[in-house]
Order: structure tokens, then C-alpha cells, then sequence
């Protein structure tokens, strides 16, 4: 995640879907952004459906109001934003910096400030490791690494983790990361909630199988389209 980036319709449904996932509170949501240092690339720039309230704002009023008043209102993009606000009920936000050679110390830090939450979400600028990035190198910082996601995840957190699109048929893509979760993680039941931009994969514990079942629902109910759940099961 990048300061640049906030507010942006990715950034809508994102944080559209955590709110749903909170369940007003019933569940905690622990959001460790993966910040990184904004750039000087475009990315960022697709806050033109402010514009278009009639279209956008019914999927959830109070969010877009907020982000309508700070981004196109008063030009401020930043997470530190929406981390002053109750819009995520009960949510609790991790803010620091990850850079490529920091990683063993942000992961640290980020073990001792969780308090045991039910959903811990990582932001990633591109999603999980790529082969062509390993950890420590340059560019690393944009990844979230197998061993870091099993890490939390054994620690008894289900994971919500964004994850850019590739260059591949997006259908066949989030087909073949819901089976690497499957052998990476020993997990049978991931969620996938696609966007038309990005796709966003929950990992739930067994424990909270069945209220994810029903929050995954909640999400189409109130998204449509825009976002698309969709539960995948392990073949074994």
C-alpha cells in the first residue's frame, strides 16, 4: 500500500469489504498496510467515480461520504486518514514502513502489536511473492513472502490478503493462487472477492468457517457485481 493510492475505487471496495468482514465489531479486524514510499506513477489516480455519487455511493453511503469529504473535499491521501475513524469497527492499524532490507524487524513489531484479532488483513503493493522476487531483493518490499502469511496464520489469524491481477485470464489466475493457498497453507476452504481491478483472498480458520459463509453472502448481497465472492474447496 502506498499513501498515493488511498482513496481510489480499489480503495472503496476495500475498505467497503473490511466493514462488511467486521460485522459491526463482532469481529476484529487487524489491518497491517505494508507501507511503502509513494512514487511517482499514476497509480493511485482513479478517484473519478467521487464524481458519480448516484452510482457509487449506495453500495455503502457512510464510506463514500468520508472519502468524497477527504479525497476530492480536501485532497488528502493517506491511510492515516480512515485510521482516525470508526468506519471499520474495532479495527486496529499497523503503520509502519516496510522496505526491502526491513522485514525480519516489521514482522516483529507487527507480532507484538496484534492483539488477537479474528481477520488480520495485508496490503501488499502486488500481492504474494513472485519467483523472479526473492525476499531481501530489490523490489521485495511489494510482496507479501508464504512464510510470512503461514506464519500469522498458524498463529490462529484467518488472513485477508490483496493480490493485483497478473498478465494471465483472470478466472484461470485466482483458480491457481485459491490451489496454492491449498498446498502452501494446508488451508480447504479459501474465499476469493474479486474486483474488476484487483482480487482479495480470505483464509479463514476452521472456527470461523461458518460466519465467513455468511459474511462472504452479505458481500454479494451488498456489492453485486463490483465485488465477487466466491468460495473455493480443496480437492483432497
Amino acid at each position: 500500500m502506498k499513501n498515493q493510492y488511498f482513496g481510489d475505487i480499489n480503495d472503496y471496495k476495500k475498505y467497503g469489504l473490511l466493514r462488511i468482514l467486521a460485522a459491526g465489531g463482532e469481529n476484529r479486524i487487524a489491518v497491517c498496510w505494508m507501507l511503502t514510499a509513494d512514487d511517482s506513477k499514476s497509480d493511485g489516480k482513479f478517484t473519478t467515480y467521487l464524481n458519480s455519487p448516484n452510482s457509487w455511493r449506495p453500495f455503502d453511503p457512510d464510506l463514500f461520504d468520508f472519502l468524497s469529504k477527504t479525497v476530492a473535499g480536501k485532497n488528502k491521501r493517506g491511510v492515516a486518514s480512515i485510521a482516525r475513524t470508526n468506519l471499520v469497527p474495532s479495527a486496529s492499524y499497523f503503520s509502519l514502513f516496510l522496505t526491502d532490507g526491513n522485514r525480519d524487524e516489521y514482522f516483529e513489531r507487527l507480532h507484538a502489536h496484534l492483539r488477537r484479532p479474528d481477520i488480520l488483513f495485508f496490503d501488499p503493493d502486488n500481492g504474494l511473492e513472485i519467483q523472479s522476487v526473492p525476499k531481501e531483493r530489490r523490489g521485495s518490499h511489494k510482496y507479501l513472502y508464504w512464510d510470512e502469511a503461514n506464519r500469522f496464520f498458524s498463529k490462529g489469524h484467518s488472513l485477508l490478503i490483496y493480490q493485483h491481477f497478473p498478465r494471465i485470464q483472470r478466472e484461470r489466475f485466482i483458480i491457481l493462487r485459491a490451489a496454492d493457498f491449498f498446498e502452501k497453507m494446508g488451508t480447504k476452504i479459501v474465499y476469493s472477492f474479486r474486483t474488476s481491478k484487483v482480487v482479495f483472498f480470505l483464509v479463514p480458520q476452521r472456527h470461523h468457517e461458518q460466519a465467513i459463509r455468511s459474511i462472504a453472502r452479505e458481500v454479494g448481497r451488498a456489492w453485486g457485481g463490483e465485488i465477487r465472492p466466491t468460495e473455493h474447496h480443496s480437492p483432497q
